[in-house]
């Protein structure tokens, strides 16, 4: 309802106004209706007024059955009967709510919805109560409990509420739109932009949502695009209420006079079949409010402010006769509304008094409603005393109510966090004293505390306990604590839940929103996953590493090329780097050079992760550069003219990242010596002045890479070592520019720091007043966000915070080696145009392409991310789109962001570590097809690493050229597998495990069988994996592996290495064989395969049924094939097979797929004696195999 053209007289009760809540009776209230309320010290009513005398009521003809007072004095803003129970809910305008139960109206509840603001509006839900207020949305449950309370933007107006669907809510207002609300998220989901603003109310039909302005206008828009169908224009003042009926709309308002907005006594009727207005209804009260009260026939009740009632027919003449008068306490009437039965009308005034009329004696809200909740009553006076001075006395005689309920000790995770007490430090002095015999150490007791007691220290109190930091070599925050910064949600360090499923049922959708593959953290060494994301998006490095193989056991190119496939093929389920780090463990300068950490240090936080990935992006491209080195040019990566995309001896890794350049050393005595020399990467190196002068990045960087500096060396003229000028000239620009930041003090971060808020003056004063405070995007828009053309002119203030790297920087070859660099910017390239770079010989335009940063966050000893700009590329290949987009990668974590997010780094908590610069166009230079390596000869025969195997031992026999599997071929797979690292797991207070870290495993037997052919059932793969981890746990009783097996000196078997197996399954699953198996996913997760889901036939899935168990493949064999396999070890050759009858066995039962309703009622029976055997198979001299039992042939004969 529009309250800005009710009676002037209501301006007395403004919020202010709120002194009602004093003791002192209001001048207009009616003393007589106080008679039998009792006033607490704030003044407000504890019971509802009684009807002092019984009161006649008259079928079918209203008239008051109950008069109560909600709130005393304070004028009643909103009334509305529940749709669910038997309650009156009504709101005040100060912010208050209350209800009464029945029509007797027993005072239910009483709570405060706002501190300030009036109800505006208030609907009732299944659960609870949606309350709306001026710019707050809050979802109570009956009693008063807040289920959510959503804060709507400052400057909203909101006055009305539409609830479409059960979980879909309109709000709208005084402004130009209406947001719809998701309730189940409490998410705004859609902004309608609304012509017309300023909707009060909204109604809802079959056909049409009906918004009414405080134009005066009433607007009909579609259901679904909520666009506008019609419009009626009903008053030229404003609008005061209107109601839908059937193919009738009546509407109520204000007129324009001389002298102001006058109530017009004519409501205006449509006729919503031909979209036009009828004869217009006089009516003989001044129309404030009006509903259609469809009994008998198309009633209208029409009420006043004054309090006067009548009822008509919309298409007839209104008498005088049938109007009633309602005797408010107050002056003016505020709110109406009628119940769902229409049996009752309630109607609120300006001195907080609520009136129901009925027209029944015992009137019902609903047609059905269900029961009303009521608290337990007392029970303190019947329980026996009890002495707490009886130590003895057990707690269980005080009777508790047993409940399903969520207690409300339960808080919710939003609004509670974990916070254990740390252990204090150990004595000194036991330290000093203590002997260690193996890892237990031994002392004697100091006598310095009580024995088993340690003194409660609070927070507060004890600043050693807070002190404790995990990032213990960042570079900042040394003089004040760095968790007191926050962090930002998305940039926190992710971890994986585990539960008894393992990962299966962890929602990796709810991190990952796009199609693109993320990283598993959980497995050692997994820190570098933000610069294995970098690689993979870089075009060139992702073809070139793909195109290469080699015979090295442990070669990170190939590890790497393996890795990038599993990202190409998924569809955004993360991928795990397993292998790759399996390899980069066993490289020995990888460990001299301390990238290896251990697990205690990896968890704890204890190295410097800043400085562990730059060692860590140096050491990864010099290892791929000497990998790649020997190996032939892939013809790939061959120009468009023909010519090698590098010379003979060099990498293509090389001519990517190396810049050439010459290192001079010139002598004091003349002497000058020149050599050359490259480099894959460069180090910034600051400037030493720490004035507040501005620094340009592209000076630093120029400084960085054209270094000078004097040191100590060997002059050959002087036959000794003196004092040098050294300088370096750059000869040759790479195509990758590859920068470490070396932000590892605090002297380096104060740098960073001061020169972004050099920078943030200098574009305020760029930009003058063009800069707004905020920018807000649209949903749809968030693809162009990195894109220039989705880029406003001017940015805001936020996007220039903390700003000092550029997107672009160009740089020139001069003639003298020397070279200028500058910043790039889209005006420059406006200014002298996109192709000048290209054109002038020796110019290089580069683009910002990653950033990888630092996390400083002591509560989980910090984190490495990326920011990575995925081109368009990859966009095409994943989402069918072309364009560019910017994206934090956090390991499993993949959001869109904004690209100044990118280059905006808060040295409080977000360090730069590494940036990637491309030169323009850089992926138009090569030809970027991917050739598979892997040739159909993997699959031949092959000599064993084993000594002492014979050919009698040989399981196998490999395929001939004959054989060469095709695409969708049958192949039966099993492997086994041996543990490298025990599981980590806790005992909770309640009994149950939670799983910090799951074991490690290795796969140690794979076993591929054919499965068709002459040949069907016989393996042509059954590899042995040679390891050289320590094994903890063979698992001989499940893997079948004893120990010994896998030793190449020692073992019997076909030993293999991984990647050799590897290189077979990654050649079957390319050709597009169907793997059939029991327990594939794990299988291939350990293996560090991703197969697509149409070529995997899993028969745990196949003969399983929804929300019930998996099934044991040996208790599947007992019952569908009469075997007994896994007697008393697992053999990976049996199991193979049975999976192949098995999945035959199912193509039988289900008629190929054609008759599911059949196949269903096998699976019934299958669980059915599931159950009865608990799912043991019986042993040979028990129970005989269901096969041969009544019970089966019953089964086969569907």
């Amino acid at each position: 309802m529009n309250f800005e053209v009710l009676d002037p007289g209501l301006a007395e009760y403004a919020p202010a106004m709120h002194s009602a809540l004093d003791p002192v009776l209001d001048a207009h209230l009616n003393p007589s209706l106080l008679q039998n309320v009792e006033l607490d010290p704030e003044g407000v009513a504890l019971e509802a007024l009684p009807v002092q005398e019984s009161v006649h009521i008259m079928e079918g003809v209203y008239s008051e059955l109950h008069s109560v007072v909600a709130e005393v004095g304070v004028p009643v803003s909103v009334s509305h009967f529940d749709l669910h129970e038997e309650m009156l809910w009504v709101g005040s305008h100060g912010g208050h709510a209350t209800s009464f139960f029945g029509p007797a109206l027993e005072r239910y509840s009483s709570f405060q919805v706002n501190g300030s603001d009036d109800i505006r509006q208030i609907q009732s839900l299944e659960n609870g109560i949606l309350f709306l207020t001026k710019n707050n949305l809050k979802y109570m449950a009956r009693g008063g409990l807040i289920i959510f309370d959503y804060l709507l933007d400052e400057s909203e107006d909101m006055h009305s509420l539409l609830l479409t669907d059960s979980s879909t809510l309109l709000v709208g207002g005084l402004q130009n739109h209406i947001l719809e609300i998701d309730l189940n998220t409490v998410q705004e989901t859609q902004k309608y932009a609304v012509e017309t603003p300023g909707v009060t109310i909204m109604r809802q039909t079959n056909r049409f949502f009906f918004c009414g302005h405080t134009s005066g206008r009433v607007s009909l828009r579609d259901l679904r695009t909520f666009k506008v169908e019609h419009e009626f224009d009903a008053f030229s003042g404003s609008l005061s209420d209107f109601d839908v009926h059937g193919n009738l709309l009546a509407t109520c308002g204000f007129s324009s006079r001389l002298t102001g907005l006058a109530c017009d006594r004519f409501l205006k009727v449509y006729d919503l079949r031909m979209m036009r207005a009828i004869t217009p209804l006089q009516v003989h009260v001044d129309p404030a409010f009006l509903r259609f009260i469809p009994t008998y026939t198309s009633r209208l009740a029409i009420i006043s402010q004054s309090g006067q009632c009548q009822f008509c027919e919309p298409t007839g003449l209104a008498n005088p006769a049938d109007i009633f008068h309602v005797n408010p306490v107050g002056p003016l009437l505020m709110t109406f509304d009628v119940s769902a039965s229409k049996q009752a009308l309630a109607f609120g005034d300006s001195e907080g008094c609520v009136h129901l009329w009925t027209d029944s004696p015992e009137p019902s809200f609903n047609p059905y409603s269900r029961e009303t909740e009521f608290a337990l009553p007392c029970l303190v006076d019947s329980l026996p005393p009890l002495d707490w001075s009886q130590d003895l006395l057990p707690l269980s005689l005080i009777p508790v109510p047993l409940t399903t309920d969520t207690l409300l000790s339960d808080w919710p995770a939003a609004n509670s966090a974990p916070a254990p007490r740390r252990a204090p430090p150990v004595d000194a002095e036991i330290l000093r004293t203590m002997k260690k015999v193996g890892f237990i150490g031994y002392a004697p007791n100091p006598r310095t505390r009580l024995r088993n007691q340690i003194p409660y220290r609070l927070k507060e109190s004890d600043s050693e306990f807070d002190s404790f930091s995990q990032v213990t070599e960042s570079p900042v925050g040394r003089e004040e604590e760095p968790h007191r910064h926050m962090v930002s949600k998305k940039y926190r360090k992710v971890t994986i839940k585990y539960s008894k499923l393992g990962l299966e049922d962890f929602d990796f959708k709810h991190y990952n929103k796009t199609l693109f593959a993320g990283l598993e953290p959980h497995i050692p060494n997994a820190y570098c996953n933000c610069m294995i994301q970098v690689l993979y998006f870089l075009e060139p490095v992702r073809c070139l590493i793909q195109n290469h193989l080699c015979q090295k056991e442990f070669c990170l190119a190939c590890e790497l090329g393996f890795l990038f496939h599993m990202l190409d093929l998924s569809r955004g389920d993360p991928c795990q780097g397993s292998n790759f780090l399996r390899a980069f463990r066993t490289i020995p300068e990888a460990s001299a050079l301390g990238l290896i950490l251990a697990d205690s240090d990896e968890a704890s936080g204890k190295g410097n992760l800043a400085r562990l990935i730059q060692r860590w992006n140096r050491f990864i491209l010099t290892q791929l550069h000497q990998d790649l080195q020997e190996v032939e040019v892939p013809q790939a990566y061959r120009g468009a003219g023909g010519s090698s995309f590098c010379s003979s001896g060099d990498s293509v890794i090389g001519q990517l990242f190396s810049c050439e350049m010459e290192n001079c050393s010139l002598c004091r005595c003349g002497s000058e010596t020149v050599r050359a020399s490259s480099t894959l990467l460069f180090t910034l190196s600051y400037p030493e002045d720490k004035t507040g002068k501005n620094c340009d990045f592209a000076q630093v960087l120029k400084r960085s890479i054209c270094l000078e500096q004097n040191t100590q060396a060997w002059c050959d003229n002087c036959e000794k070592y003196q004092p040098t000028i050294q300088t370096r000239n750059i000869c040759h620009l790479p195509d990758i520019l590859v920068i470490n930041c070396e932000v590892n003090s605090l002297k380096e971060a104060d740098f960073w720091r001061m020169q972004a808020e050099v920078a943030f003056k200098i574009a305020i004063k760029k930009h003058g007043g063009e800069i707004s405070k905020n920018k807000e995007f649209a949903l749809a828009d968030w693809k162009e966000l990195g894109s220039p053309e989705g880029m406003l002119m001017c940015p805001s203030i936020e996007e220039l915070k903390n700003v000092w790297l550029p997107f672009s920087i160009r740089m020139k070859m001069t003639k003298n080696k020397g070279l200028d660099v500058c910043n790039w910017t889209d005006g420059d390239e406006m200014q002298w145009g996109p192709a000048r770079a290209e054109e002038e010989h020796g110019v290089y335009v580069y683009d910002l392409m990653a950033t990888v940063v630092h996390i400083l966050d002591s509560r989980t000893g910090g984190s490495l991310v990326a920011h990575i700009k995925v081109g368009e590329t990859y966009h095409q290949r994943k989402e069918g789109v072309t364009h560019q987009q910017w994206y934090l990668f956090n390991d499993f974590l993949i959001e869109p962001i904004d690209k100044h997010e990118a280059v905006q780094f808060d040295m409080n908590w977000k360090v730069p570590a590494i940036l990637y610069y491309i030169k323009r166009n850089l992926n138009s230079k090569y030809n970027l097809n991917i050739k598979n390596p892997i040739e159909a000869s993997v699959l031949l025969a092959e000599a064993s690493l084993a000594r002492k195997q014979r050919k009698t031992h040989t399981t196998f026999i490999p395929l001939m050229l004959n054989e060469m599997p095709q695409v969708g071929d049958l192949v039966g797979l099993d492997a086994e597998f041996v543990t490298l690292n025990e599981e980590e797991a806790e005992l909770r207070s309640d009994g149950t495990k939670s799983t910090i870290k799951p074991s490690q495993m290795s796969v140690a037997r794979i076993t591929c069988v054919r499965g068709q052919g002459p040949n069907e059932g016989i393996p042509f793969i059954d590899d042995y994996i040679s390891t050289q981890e320590q094994v903890v746990d063979y698992l001989t009783q499940y893997s079948g592996i004893k120990p010994g097996d896998l030793d190449a000196k020692i073992s019997s078997k076909h030993l293999t290495t991984l990647k050799s197996t590897y290189l077979k399954l990654r050649f079957l699953i390319d050709i597009g064989v169907k793997f059939v198996g029991h327990g594939l996913q794990k299988d291939f997760r350990v293996i560090n395969l991703m197969v697509p889901k149409d070529q995997v036939l899993d028969t745990v899935y196949l003969f399983h049924m929804p929300r019930k168990r998996m099934i044991s493949l040996r208790f599947l064999a007992w019952y569908f094939l009469d075997l007994k396999i896994q007697g008393e070890t697992h053999d990976s050759i049996e199991d193979a097979r049975t999976a192949l009858q098995l999945y035959r066995k199912y193509l039988e039962l289900s008629k190929n797929g054609t008759e599911p309703e059949s196949f269903h009622k096998v699976l019934k029976g299958l669980y059915e004696k599931g159950r009865k055997m608990d799912w043991k198979v019986p042993e040979p001299e028990g129970q005989t195999s269901p096969k041969n039992a009544a019970v089966f042939s019953s089964v086969l004969a569907l």
